[in-house]
């Protein structure tokens, strides 16, 4: 049976995002520095090292980047960059949706709560969200073949559940939770906005060296 660090090591090198409502148990070891430098020591023999978002808050969350940029990374993470941001308007365009159905002026962010079951009924009401959904929904990110609001609605939350975005404690309840991936989303975001001048392998580089991204 593997240790906690064990785990933890096991999490950040299969890509996993660690926070507080993903796994607050792998997120306070993280947050440790004792157990941090353990964790940093053993990636640091496979060129890897821990990345960070929102250095120093309760919404914090980890993940694994290169130490180094060689040739061999750089086409790694030119590629995990591009993915990225080819999903960047499906999942903006999601979040707004969100916004726009729960009535609220505050960007979705790790930790707060998402009952499916209230927006989709807000968006069956509305036909303006209902063509939003819609289109949304045929993203190749989602891929819906449904033309059915709760159809469309339910791939989309289940595509988000599996790209790390949302938890569902509760797999008899419509009940959701954002992660810390979230806030990872929104500095990407920023991050592109402050450099959009690079092309994409340059953001790539540029984020990697700063060790916040990627």
């Amino acid at each position: 049976m593997l240790s906690a660090n064990g785990q933890v090591l096991e999490r950040l090198l299969k890509g996993e995002f660690i926070c507080r409502t993903s796994d607050e148990d792998s997120w306070r070891l993280l947050k440790n520095p004792h157990y941090r430098e353990q964790i940093e020591s053993h990636l640091n023999v496979l060129n890897r090292t821990v990345g960070e978002s929102g250095s120093g808050s309760d919404s914090e969350v980890f993940f694994c980047g290169y130490q180094t940029l060689g040739d061999a990374e750089r086409k790694v993470v030119s590629a995990q960059f591009k993915e990225i941001v080819n999903s960047l308007i499906p999942l903006s365009q999601w979040l707004m949706l969100v916004q726009e159905a729960e009535g609220n002026d505050t960007p979705l962010t790790e930790g707060v709560p998402i009952r499916l079951n209230e927006i989709q009924t807000t968006i069956e009401e509305t036909p303006a969200l209902r063509e939003e959904l819609a289109k949304l929904s045929h993203f190749r990110l989602f891929g819906s073949q449904s033309a059915m609001v709760e159809g469309q609605i339910k791939q989309i939350f289940k595509r988000l559940v599996e790209l790390g975005y949302l938890l569902r404690p509760n797999p008899e309840k419509q009940h959701y939770i954002a992660t810390g991936k979230i806030d990872y989303l929104y500095e990407v975001i920023r991050f592109i906005n402050e450099t959009e001048a690079l092309d994409l392998e340059a953001h790539a580089e540029a984020a990697s060296a700063q060790g916040s991204l990627l």
